[in-house]
């Protein structure tokens, strides 16, 4: 925890391993199943099915300090035992075993990956989120005794947990949080390059973030001779054209390949390199996962939303634009909603401004004029991979999944037959 003063940062208080509550929901994720790298966000999905049958079990494996917390060194393997990751015959990232046999001592055999889910392990991600918030929160609380500002910037695995994010403006006097999208270790190297430049450089380079869409871009010609290539069919349209034909098809039920402008930085799509459908479409989650995503029916959808419109729709005021903050969903919303409204009637929603995004802007408008719904449903341009970066990758998702629809840079494009 630091405070920042211009370019300089101040150290105010550091927190050693292995007392880390990364550390934490990684173990506990390890084992009821989840283990490889960045499966921390599907238990958080998870956690809403549960019930709070193992608040005892977890308040046994965390202490609080006057600096915030400590681990109970019994529930975890010593620090630096086998500890690290590897890359399996499936070329999946796994991370090492960080849990101790204390663990199956109080709750029993681990879940085998990929086996079925019980309900002691929905209460035991319920009990993990509610402990990993009650010191996320605690932390928080203590570094705005030592600085009392409303705002505050932060980074670190951790901070992708968007449900604990959406409750610190509630339950903490901060009321605007800075979390740049690629707040996991990706983003050492932008912090890095900031670093260097000002405070070692000393260049004073001051850079504000409006955007994530800092990746990779293609042309039209580009991307027609990747198109022919294929001998995939598609029309060029206008702008105009291109947004009343993909909201049409959205407002039909179709499920869209959206491929646009810069990839976005970080580990959001967030409507460059987006499947996009209703989010209020009967079966639209069912018809996601069977024909596209292929993943757990627990895991939510997101709604991206316009963000002068979110408070109508939100809870909160917080505008999110990088689906860093989960916010419940007013009472009126939720049904028209239904593919986007998680099991506790909440979304990890998306605020879109046409400053940041004005083509994905435009579609969500032209879409919420035909449906009187402001809000399009949002899930990365992937199926079981890194998200695409490149148009032949778009392409070949697309010809080998039920998309309905592929509309990429001006050409709107759909299968024969």
């Amino acid at each position: 925890m630091s405070e920042c003063v211009g370019s300089e940062i101040r150290p105010l208080q550091k927190i050693y391993v292995p007392h880390s509550l990364g550390t934490l929901y990684t173990a506990v994720c390890q084992f009821i199943g989840y283990g490889k790298y960045g499966d921390e966000g599907k238990v958080m999905g998870l956690a809403p099915l549960g019930s709070d049958e193992y608040a005892e079990f977890f308040q046994g494996m965390l202490r609080p300090t006057s600096k915030g917390f400590e681990l109970n060194p019994d529930y975890f393997l010593p620090f630096g035992a086998n500890q690290g990751m590897e890359i399996n015959d499936s070329g999946e990232m796994i991370v090492h075993r960080l849990y101790s046999d204390k663990f199956i001592q109080e709750l029993g055999e681990p879940r085998e990956p990929y086996s079925e889910i019980t309900k002691r392990d929905e209460n035991i991600a319920f009990g993990l989120q509610r402990i990993f918030e009650k010191y996320y929160l605690r932390l928080l609380a203590l570094l705005h005794e030592r600085l009392p500002t409303s705002r505050i910037s932060m980074a670190g695995g951790c901070v992708l947990n968007s449900v604990a994010n959406g409750k610190l403006l509630i339950e903490t006097p901060f009321r605007e949080t800075c979390i740049q999208p690629a707040a996991g270790d990706d983003g050492l190297s932008l912090g890095a390059a900031l670093y260097v430049s000002n405070s070692i450089l000393n260049e004073g380079v001051r850079w504000k973030m409006e955007n994530a869409y800092l990746g990779d871009e293609y042309s039209d010609h580009y991307i027609r001779t990747e198109l022919e290539r294929y001998k995939l069919r598609y029309v060029e349209l206008d702008r105009d054209e291109l947004l009343d034909r993909t909201s049409d098809e959205i407002m039909n039920g179709n499920v869209i390949g959206w491929f646009q402008g810069r990839m976005e930085w970080g580990p959001r799509a967030l409507g460059n390199r987006s499947i996009l459908a209703h989010p209020g479409f009967p079966n639209m989650k069912e018809i996601l996962n069977a024909r596209i995503k292929h993943r757990e029916a627990f895991r939510p959808f997101a709604p991206s939303v316009l963000v002068e419109r979110q408070t109508e729709i939100f809870e909160q005021d917080h505008p999110s634009p990088f689906m860093l903050h989960v916010y419940k969903i007013r009472p009126e919303w939720r049904d028209r909603l239904s593919a986007v409204n998680h099991v506790d009637n909440t979304g990890r929603l998306q605020t879109v401004s046409r400053h940041e995004n004005p083509l994905y802007y435009d579609l969500i408008s032209r879409f919420g004029e035909k449906s009187g719904i402001p809000v399009i449903l949002n899930t990365s341009f992937n199926e079981n991979e890194p998200i695409v970066c490149q148009p032949f990758q778009a392409i070949e998702c697309f010809m080998r999944t039920k998309m309905d629809v592929l509309v990429i840079g001006s050409f709107f494009c759909q299968k024969d037959g």
